[in-house]
C-alpha cells in the first residue's frame, strides 16, 4: 500500500480570495499538466471526480491555468498541476514502489488550494494491474486511478483538513487494486466534512441548493 502524503510546502504560496454574486459560480478546478494527456485519459480523470465528488454537491469546471484570463467568476478554486506523462505507454509488468502520489501545499499549518499529482508514479504503481486490461479498459482504469488522487488531494483542500480517513477515498494510503476498481467512494465521516466545509456551504448559498 503506497500513502498518499500531504506534504509541506517549502514556500507559501499567495491565499486565493473568494469571489461572491447573484448569479450562480462554479467551483473551478484549474489544472496544468507537464505533458498534455489523451483525451480519453482526460475525460476518465473528469468523470471519476465528478463521480466521488457530486454525490457530496460539489460538481466543478475544468479550466485550463494557462488559458486562464485572470477574470473568471468561481465559488472557489483549486489548481492542481500534473506530473509525468498521463498515458499508459511504456508499461511493464511488475509494480513499481513509487512514493507519494499527490500531495496539497501546506504553509505555517494552512492548507493551500493548490496540489501535484504525479501520473508516472499512478501508472508505475498499477502498471502490473492495467496490462491484464485491454486498450480501452486500460486507458480508463488509468484515467480513474488519476482521478481518485486527485479526489483525495481535493477532500484535503475543500475539508480543510490534513487529517485522513480510516477508509475510503479519504485514506493515507492506497492498494493498486483500490485505484482500478470500478468503485471507489468516501466513507460517511470524510462525506460529513466535506459538506461541513466553508465551499459546500457557500455553493449552498449561491444556488439555493438545500443541505444533503
Amino acid at each position: 500500500m503506497k500513502p498518499l502524503l500531504l506534504c509541506l510546502a517549502l514556500a507559501a504560496w499567495p491565499a486565493v480570495g473568494e469571489q461572491r454574486g447573484e448569479s450562480v459560480a462554479p467551483i473551478a478546478l484549474y489544472t496544468q499538466f507537464q505533458q498534455d494527456p489523451p483525451p480519453a485519459v482526460l475525460a476518465s480523470l473528469q468523470d471519476e471526480v465528478e463521480s466521488i465528488m457530486s454525490p457530496i454537491g460539489m460538481h466543478f469546471e475544468w479550466r485550463s491555468l494557462s488559458a486562464s484570463r485572470g477574470n473568471e467568476v468561481s465559488a472557489e478554486l483549486a489548481v492542481i498541476t500534473f506530473k509525468g506523462r498521463c498515458d499508459t505507454a511504456g508499461m511493464a509488468s511488475r509494480s513499481i514502489n513509487p512514493g507519494a502520489l499527490g500531495w496539497t501545499h501546506v504553509s505555517d499549518g494552512i492548507i493551500l488550494p493548490f496540489s501535484d499529482v504525479d501520473c508516472d508514479r499512478i501508472r508505475g504503481f498499477i502498471q502490473k494491474e492495467l496490462l491484464t486490461l485491454d486498450h480501452v479498459g486500460r486507458v480508463a482504469a488509468f484515467g480513474r486511478a488519476i482521478g481518485r488522487v486527485v479526489a483525495h488531494e481535493l477532500y484535503h483542500i475543500f475539508a480543510n483538513t490534513q487529517h485522513h480517513g480510516s477508509d475510503g477515498v479519504a485514506k493515507a494510503a492506497y492498494t493498486a487494486q483500490e485505484l482500478v476498481a470500478d468503485d471507489f467512494q468516501f466513507e460517511q465521516k470524510e462525506t460529513l466534512a466535506l459538506r461541513a466545509g466553508k465551499v459546500h456551504s457557500l455553493v449552498e448559498h449561491t444556488t439555493g441548493t438545500p443541505p444533503l
